[in-house]
C-alpha cells in the first residue's frame, strides 16, 4: 500500500495536467498580469529546513543529534556540511533491507526534495550517488524480488522535475564545422533552412514515467545524475567519492589494461641521485608525490567497511546513456581545481576501470571519452609534478603567488 502511493504521488506529479485553472489561479492572473509566484521569505525558508532537519532526527534518536544544525543561520547548508550526518544516512541507507516502499528514510527524501527550499534539494542531491548506485546494484544481481520502491519514488522525483524543465523539449548542443579553417570562421554559404547540419541531440525529451520500468532504468537513473551534475560544485567530497567507488565497481575491470597509458610513461626517477640538489627534503617531497601517482589498488567491490565509509556496488550493465552524466561527474573530478587529493585519486581509478570495461565491450564512445579523460588526468599529474620539484629545487621560490601588478592608465 506504501508503495503505490508513493508512486500514486509521482503519477499525480508527471501525469496529471488540470485542464482549467483555479478561481484562485484565474482571479490572480486577470488583476494582476505581471504577477509571479511569491518566494518565501527567509524565515520560512527556516522554518522549513528545521521542520525537515527534526523529521529526519527522529529517524535517527540515538546514533544521531542535530539539533546544532537546526539552530544555525542556515540549516540546511549545515546539514548538507555535516560528516556525521551524511555517514549516518549512508549507513542507513546501505542497510540489507532499505530502499522498501515503507523506508522512513526514503519517505524523508522524497517529501525534501519537494520542497521548495534551493538547499534542501541539495541535500537530497548529495544523497544520489550513493542511492543511485544501491539501487543499480540490487536490481541487477539481486532480481526484481526484493522491494525497491523507496528508491524508484525519489528516483522518479528527480526524473519528474527534469522533464517539467525541459518541457518536452531534446537537450541540443553545437558541433563545430569541420569544413572550415577555425572555430571562429562563419560558413560562406549559409545551409538551406531545413538543414542544421552544426546541431546535434545530447539528449532526446524526456517521456512522464509512471514507475521504473526495465527498460527506463538506465534513462531514469542517468537523468538523476544529470541532476546531480548540474549541481556538483555544491556538493561535499564524500558524496563524490560515492560516485567514483560505484563507477569503479560498476565498471568491473581490473585487468591489466586498465593501466595501459600509465605503462606507456618512464618511471618517474627523480630520487636516484640525492646529490641533483633538489631533494633537500626528499621525503617529504616524495610522500607528496606519491599521492599524485595512481596506485594498483582497485576500490572494493561488494559489501564491505573502510575508514567508517560504506561499499556496496558490483558490475552492471552501462549503456551509453548512463555512462554520459557518469563521465561528466568523473571529469569534474579529475579537473576541478578545489577538488581534494581523496576525490582526484578515486576518479582516476574509476576512470581506467570505465576505460578497460569499454575495451572489453568494445564501445567507441566511451573508448574515447574514458582515453581523453585519462589524457587530461596525466597531464594535470606531471605539471603538479613539475611544479613539486621546482619548488623543492628553488627553496628561495616564495611559496604564495606574487599579487598582479594594476596598472592605472588616464583616460
Amino acid at each position: 500500500m506504501v508503495k503505490e502511493s508513493m508512486v500514486g504521488m509521482e503519477i499525480q506529479q508527471v501525469g496529471h495536467q488540470p485542464s482549467s485553472p483555479s478561481p484562485s489561479t484565474s482571479t490572480t492572473s486577470s488583476s494582476n498580469p505581471n504577477h509571479a509566484p511569491a518566494t518565501p521569505s527567509w524565515w520560512e525558508s527556516i522554518s522549513k529546513a528545521r521542520a525537515h532537519i527534526q523529521s529526519l532526527s527522529t529517524l535517527f534518536p540515538s546514533d544521531l543529534s542535530l539539533s546544532s544544525l537546526a539552530d544555525s543561520d542556515r540549516p540546511a547548508f549545515s546539514l548538507l556540511q555535516s560528516p556525521a550526518t551524511f555517514a549516518a544516512v549512508s549507513g542507513a541507507l546501505c542497510s540489507p533491507d532499505s530502499g522498501a516502499g515503507d523506508d522512513p528514510l526514503c519517505h524523508w527524501l522524497y517529501d525534501t526534495f519537494q520542497s521548495s527550499d534551493p538547499d534542501l534539494r541539495l541535500v537530497v542531491l548529495s544523497f544520489i550517488p550513493l542511492l543511485a548506485g544501491l539501487y543499480l546494484s540490487r536490481v541487477v544481481h539481486l532480481g526484481p524480488t526484493p522491494s525497491l520502491a523507496g528508491f524508484e519514488a525519489v528516483l522518479l522525483a528527480l526524473y519528474a522535475c527534469e522533464a517539467k524543465l525541459r518541457n518536452g523539449k531534446p537537450v541540443l548542443i553545437s558541433v563545430p564545422d569541420l569544413s572550415q579553417p577555425s572555430l571562429y570562421h562563419a560558413p560562406r554559404v549559409p545551409p538551406p533552412s531545413h538543414k542544421q547540419p552544426n546541431v546535434a541531440v545530447l539528449s532526446d525529451p524526456l517521456e512522464p514515467q509512471l514507475a521504473v520500468k526495465s527498460t527506463k532504468r538506465a534513462c531514469i537513473v542517468a537523468v538523476a545524475l544529470d541532476s546531480y551534475y548540474k549541481k556538483i560544485s555544491h556538493m561535499p567530497s564524500w558524496s563524490k567519492l560515492d560516485l567514483c567507488e560505484f563507477a569503479s565497481a560498476w565498471a568491473g575491470q581490473n585487468c591489466s589494461c586498465r593501466g595501459e597509458f600509465d605503462r606507456e610513461q618512464e618511471p618517474f626517477s627523480c630520487f636516484e641521485n640525492p646529490s641533483r640538489g633538489y631533494a633537500d627534503d626528499a621525503e617529504n617531497l616524495e610522500d607528496e608525490m606519491e599521492k599524485l601517482e595512481i596506485g594498483d589498488k582497485g576500490l572494493p567491490n561488494g559489501d564491505s567497511v573502510e575508514n567508517g565509509r560504506f561499499f556496496r556496488g558490483s558490475r552492471i550493465p552501462l549503456p551509453w546513456e548512463l555512462l554520459q552524466p557518469v563521465l561528466r561527474i568523473l571529469g569534474h573530478c579529475l579537473l576541478a581545481p578545489m577538488n581534494e587529493q581523496d576525490v582526484r585519486e578515486a576518479a582516476g581509478e574509476a576512470v581506467r576501470s570505465l576505460y578497460a570495461r569499454a575495451m572489453h565491450d568494445v564501445m567507441p564512445q566511451a573508448i574515447l571519452a574514458t582515453r581523453s579523460l585519462i589524457q587530461l588526468d596525466k597531464r594535470a599529474r606531471a605539471i603538479a609534478k613539475e611544479t613539486i620539484i621546482s619548488v623543492a629545487s628553488n627553496p628561495s621560490t616564495p611559496s604564495k603567488p606574487r599579487k598582479p601588478e594594476i596598472l592605472l592608465a588616464s583616460k
